[in-house]
């Protein structure tokens, strides 16, 4: 068996289907070393959701994993110094590992682990970052040098989109360095059943909306960066009654949102929903819509669900996984973000069109079945293998 070592903070829903299906692989034996420490595994306040959230979904079940002592004084992920191991490569170098997995390099541990284990074993890298946020071209050049340095450590790199993949073009890696391993959800989780119609069927039920009606939903935090407000702005401007909007989340937003908003009828607010209701939550819809600005959406995994679902898809261009999940016209559109007259024209032309609404959800259906878990498996299992007979 050939063994690999995955360094990252801590578990979250979107990974742990993978590492246990990589888990099941037959020519690796994979351990997940978590630098974030046991804290992370306490239940904690959201501050993008604005509430303590307790997956609802197993993270730790079907591989093997250990978390490392994490010294930092303000433990977490959202700083350099968040995440600090002293024991980490003593702790890698005693599993021995064919290859090491780096996920993320801006914390202090994942940093030092890339630079010990250069040109020791292979040391691969997974990120998501993308382009589409950067405008200053003083902080890009600085950007662009500290970038180059760090990315010197990294043998392969898989990437997750275009997007990613046109980032570590310019920041230094070469083409044969870069692998595809396109991001990806546990579709089949997604997948339509008649249970989840039934309970959709219900949800819209207490929403007063009918079987003829249609509905766009958007499903995440209520936060500045996933302009939700001009979602709402275009659908207020719209004014259609056989069309609803329903909003599921929380966050910093959610009161002068539903204060400006509330009392427009065909407008619901719903309040979190854990993992396991989200399928249900998709089938409520026609059309999915994911507005965000940025910065930092770096993918959008909410898009590869509801396609999964089987549904109309609508994403801004700054969401990294649109030019990839969304084909104009065929499974939905992309539009402008922040242009409120580009989305208000998109919404309008579907709502005047339910048949195709329809027919752009099957091929969501048809068009997910592309991105899955399992092509990122293979994708380590080639490079694993070729790196044994080299």
């Amino acid at each position: 068996m050939n063994k690999l070592a995955i360094i990252t903070t801590h578990p979250i829903q979107y990974n742990a289907p993978f590492f246990k299906l990589l888990a099941e692989s037959k020519i690796i034996q994979l351990k997940v070393f978590y630098t974030w420490g046991t804290t992370v595994t306490e239940t904690k306040f959201d501050p993008g959701f604005q509430r303590t959230i307790d997956w609802d979904i197993p993270l730790l079940e079907g591989y093997e994993y250990e978390f490392l002592r994490n010294t930092a004084k303000e433990k977490g992920s959202h700083h350099f110094n968040g995440i600090i191991n002293p024991g980490i490569v003593q702790k890698i170098k005693s599993w021995q590992p064919d290859a090491l997995l780096i996920y993320g390099w801006k914390f202090d541990s994942h940093l030092k682990v890339m630079r010990y284990f250069k040109k020791k074993i292979p040391v691969w890298f997974r990120g998501d970052s993308t382009l589409l946020d950067e405008k200053n071209k003083a902080a890009s050049f600085f950007k662009s040098l500290v970038l180059k340095k760090i990315f010197r450590n990294v043998d392969i790199a898989f990437y997750s989109g275009t997007n990613n993949k046109k980032y570590f073009l310019k920041y230094g890696m070469k083409e044969n360095q870069l692998v595809r391993a396109l991001h990806a959800v546990d579709n089949e989780r997604f997948f339509y059943n008649s249970q989840y119609a039934h309970a959709a069927a219900q949800w819209r039920s207490r929403l007063n909306i009918t079987t003829a009606n249609i509905v766009f939903l958007y499903a995440g935090k209520l936060e500045i960066k996933k302009n939700v407000e001009t979602l709402l702005n275009s659908f207020k401007e719209l004014n259609k009654e056989n069309v609803h909007l329903v909003i599921v989340g929380n966050g910093p937003e959610e009161k002068d949102l539903k204060l400006a908003f509330s009392d427009i009828k065909n407008i619901h607010f719903i309040d979190f929903q854990n993992q396991q209701v989200m399928p249900v939550i998709y089938q409520v819809c026609n059309v999915f819509v994911l507005p965000s600005v940025g910065p930092g959406e770096t993918w959008g995994l909410s898009i590869n669900e509801a396609m999964a679902a089987g549904k109309a898809i609508l994403a801004s261009d700054k969401c990294g996984g649109a030019i990839d999940l969304v084909q104009p016209g065929e499974n939905g559109f992309i539009f402008e973000a922040r242009n409120i007259s580009d989305i208000t024209s998109k919404i309008k032309s579907l709502a005047e069109l339910p048949d195709k609404i329809a027919a752009m959800g099957q091929k969501s259906r048809q068009f997910i079945e592309a991105f899955t878990l399992k092509e990122f498996v293979i994708a380590i299992e080639i490079q694993i293998t070729d790196g044994k007979n080299n």
